[in-house]
């Protein structure tokens, strides 16, 4: 997940947020992050905010989880891993 797949990312990601009323995403298939990567799981946190609908990631990689902590946002992708959702989107 970086600034090459991210926005390809986000433009499929739209029907999830239409359809879905809980949505969980494993990252355990992604091996590298950066910013862009963290910008999209905020993005995504937001308009499931907007929404009014749950977000639970899980597997973050190692690069977003660091970067998230030193942009002090770690408590944030934190908080989305404390329940497992049961709808899966990927």
């Amino acid at each position: 997940m970086d600034a090459s797949t991210v926005g390809e990312l986000l433009a499929r990601s739209e029907e999830f947020f239409v359809d879905e009323a809980q949505l969980s995403v494993d990252f355990s298939g992604v091996t590298e992050g950066d910013s862009a990567g963290l910008a999209l799981l905020i993005e995504w946190l937001r308009a499931a905010r907007q929404r009014g609908r749950p977000i639970h990631f899980q597997n973050i990689p190692a690069q977003i989880n660091a970067l998230a902590r030193i942009s002090e946002v770690g408590d944030l992708l934190a908080k989305t891993e404390a329940e497992p959702a049961g709808t899966a989107a990927q």
